[in-house]
């Protein structure tokens, strides 16, 4: 399918961007887990990828892992995190909600100096064609100092000090409350070509109908800079 990414800032790791900034699609499944377990994880995904796809002969997979730092909560330098941990995720994936809260990659998340994890949410939006489509997002959330945290308006950070819930950081040296990264994975079911995603999903209503998903591949990644442009693949800006 269709893929793309996006940093704000951060030193969040996620293998596998440099084949979707290059091809724009995403071929294998995501996997989000701790920052010392990426390797873990990857040579797992690739083991599931290779027994589930023994039938096509050759193939490469380049899996997309991304991590948060667990270090204040989790013994990150214990290696917990195994293959056949990822095997099982994919045991036990089925259809319906997506597990919430202290689960997976989030169970030694915190945010805002409090206990934090995985979480989603989904709107459905309409088009200007009047097309219904399902956006989600999902956010495996590890920041924010507690004095920043607002709910609707409220200073719960400020009111909620450490006297009352005590931060996870107090006992530690080496860390900074503030420090860590969010994963944000965005999806929609929407048949929308590259170029009109961003503009779409920021809220902009186009008075043309939302495209068809093309036969071949946008512009802008079929095109090799030393190929000579064809009005079927002009040479990308």
């Amino acid at each position: 399918m269709y893929a793309g990414s996006h940093r704000l800032n951060g030193n969040g790791e996620m293998t596998g961007l440099q084949w979707i900034r290059e091809n724009g699609q995403l071929t294998t499944p995501i996997a989000i887990t701790n920052t010392h377990s990426v390797g873990a994880v990857h040579e797992g995904m690739i083991q599931h990828l290779q027994k589930e796809r023994a039938a096509e002969g050759y193939f490469f997979a380049l899996p997309v892992v991304a991590e948060t730092y667990d270090g204040v909560l989790n013994d990150i330098f214990g290696n917990h995190v195994r293959p056949e941990h990822v095997h099982q995720a994919f045991e036990d994936l089925t259809d319906g909600p997506v597990p919430e809260g202290c689960v997976g990659g989030g169970t030694g998340m915190n945010s805002h100096e409090f206990k934090s994890g995985i979480g989603t949410s989904s709107r459905v939006v309409e088009t200007s064609n009047g097309g219904r489509y399902t956006l989600g997002v999902l956010v495996q959330a590890n920041h924010g100092r507690r004095a920043r945290l607002q709910i609707n308006g409220v200073p719960v950070g400020r009111l909620i000090g450490p006297d009352v819930i005590p931060s996870p950081y107090e006992s530690l040296t080496s860390e900074a409350a503030g420090t860590g990264s969010i994963i944000v994975m965005i999806a929609t079911d929407a048949p929308l070509l590259p170029s009109h995603a961003s503009g779409w999903l920021s809220g902009a209503r186009s008075a043309s109908p939302v495209p068809a998903a093309p036969a071949r591949p946008a512009a802008a990644t079929c095109c090799w800079r030393s190929r000579p442009a064809t009005p079927d693949c002009p040479r990308p800006r």
